[in-house]
Parts: structure tokens; C-alpha cells; sequence
């Protein structure tokens, strides 16, 4: 009897899918093994004894940061040429972005509110944008930085068109799926009063999804300006190309003021970020 209650509580407490986890672990496992290997992922290789006398060289020479008073100034123009070049990329990627939004997305297609089904010109005319989108953030900005840089030559114009080329792919996308997953009946009532796309945009569907709109377009800002600076090694100008220079001549306190300047910088975007959801609930 008492064994049997035992056994009892025994099944009681075991997990009923220990099974299907332990088979989808396993699963991982075999998928991500080969991977690794592939990648060639040796993280034990930071350990050795050379690793760790480079690393603690490295890092002394982070010690004591620059700040003399050109220096500096240098700096302060450096990310203040950062952030223009992100907020000027993401500027022209929401103007191109808003048209190809009203033309990526389903719910705001006039074909459909009479018949009830989009028209197979408009279907078509849907798939040619999305494909579009597809494209311009298939390319990192970085490989647009790249290219642009042999077009209009070293400085931040390359790093502004790379910007505006990738997040205008990344914010139509987004963009029309945030516009498709709210609530559409404010947007439908519009459309089927003989409303345009864009007023039904304006007035529909775009106060049902304001702050997730604005909340993603400050997120993908944040982003912009980590961009530019990454941007900056392959000549686009801004904090990047400076931290560049810095490494090539191993000036590692400039370096450290660079890193603390740049890190204060996503510090500010995530606050202006949090400010700005604060304000839309």
C-alpha cells in the first residue's frame, strides 16, 4: 500500500513532457553540433596563455583614457556626425518606406473592401514591393557602405544611403505587419465610405497602431547609430572612422574615450526611446 503510494506521487510529480523535451534537445544538439564545427567555434582558445597576456596587454593600454581638449572636441564632432548620419539614413528610409507600406499592405487595398478579395493587379503589384523589400534589407548596411564608398567617395553621404537603403527594406516590412496584425475596423469603415488609402492610413489604421509604430522606427534609431559607427571602419565617417584610426595607430586610451563616448550615445537613444513610450500609453 504503501509502495504504491509512493509510486503514485512518483508519477504525480514527473513532468508530462519529459520526454518531447529531452527528444527536441537531443534534436538541437545533433543540429547544432555540426554547426559549430563548421564555424569552427574554439572559445577555449581565449584561455591560453598567449590569449590572455594579448588581452591584458590590449586592455592596459585602454588606461588612461584620452581627454585632452582637442582631443575631445574631435570627439564631440565625430558623434554629433554619427547621430546626423543615423537620423538623416532613418529619415529617408521612412519616406520611402510610408508609400511602399500602403502598397505592401492587404488591409488598406481598396480592390478588397467591394468583392471582398484583392484584385490579381493588385495581388501582383503586392508581391513586386514585398519582393522589393526584400531586397534592400537582404544587403546589410554595411555592404552598402561598402559600395557606395567607390561611388561618392570617403564621408558620412555613403553611410546615410546605406542607412536609408537597409532600414527602408526593414521598416516596410515591419511597418505593414504591424499595420496588418491591428484592429481594422476603424481603417475598413473608412475605405468602405469612399475614404483614400492614406486617409484610412492617418485616421484608421494608424492610431490603433501608433505605439508600436513609433516604438519599433525609435528602436530601429538606436540601431541607425550603432550602424553608422560600425560604418565608419569602411570610410563613412562619423565616431567609427576616428575609433579607426585610433586601432591602426594602437592609441588605446583614444580608444577608451571613443568606447565610453559611443556607449553613452545608445544610452541616450534608449532613454529618448523609453520617454517616447512613455508618452503613447
Amino acid at each position: 500500500m504503501l509502495s504504491s503510494s509512493f509510486h503514485d506521487r512518483r508519477l504525480a510529480q514527473r513532468d508530462p513532457a519529459w520526454r518531447g523535451r529531452l527528444i527536441g534537445t537531443i534534436v538541437v544538439l545533433l543540429v547544432l553540433w555540426p554547426m559549430l564545427v563548421q564555424a569552427e567555434f574554439k572559445p577555449w582558445i581565449l584561455f591560453d596563455a598567449q590569449s590572455l597576456k594579448a588581452t591584458g596587454q590590449f586592455l592596459a593600454s585602454f588606461f588612461p583614457p584620452e581627454h585632452s581638449f582637442e582631443f575631445l572636441k574631435m570627439v564631440a564632432q565625430a558623434s554629433w556626425e554619427t547621430v546626423a548620419m543615423a537620423t538623416a539614413g532613418m529619415t529617408l528610409a521612412m519616406l520611402g518606406a510610408i508609400p511602399l507600406t500602403l502598397l505592401a499592405n492587404e488591409r488598406l487595398s481598396i480592390s478588397r473592401v467591394g468583392s471582398g478579395r484583392v484584385s490579381p493587379l493588385s495581388a501582383a503589384l503586392r508581391r513586386v514591393v514585398r519582393w522589393f523589400l526584400v531586397v534592400l534589407r537582404s544587403v546589410p548596411e554595411l555592404v552598402w557602405a561598402l559600395l557606395l564608398v567607390r561611388i561618392v567617395g570617403l564621408g558620412p553621404t555613403a553611410g546615410v544611403i546605406a542607412i536609408a537603403l537597409t532600414y527602408c527594406g526593414m521598416l516596410g516590412k515591419v511597418y505593414a505587419e504591424i499595420l496588418e496584425s491591428s484592429d481594422a475596423s476603424a481603417s475598413n469603415a473608412l475605405l468602405q465610405n469612399g475614404s483614400g488609402r492614406l486617409a484610412a492610413l492617418l485616421y484608421g489604421a494608424l492610431p490603433e497602431a501608433a505605439s508600436e509604430l513609433v516604438s519599433y522606427t525609435v528602436y530601429r534609431w538606436e540601431c541607425a547609430i550603432r550602424g553608422s559607427v560600425v560604418m565608419g571602419f569602411v570610410g563613412a565617417g562619423g565616431l567609427g572612422q576616428r575609433m579607426d584610426e585610433s586601432m591602426k595607430m594602437l592609441a588605446g586610451g583614444e580608444l577608451s574615450t571613443m568606447l565610453m563616448v559611443f556607449i553613452l550615445l545608445v544610452a541616450a537613444a534608449d532613454g529618448v526611446s523609453a520617454m517616447l513610450r512613455r508618452r503613447l500609453e
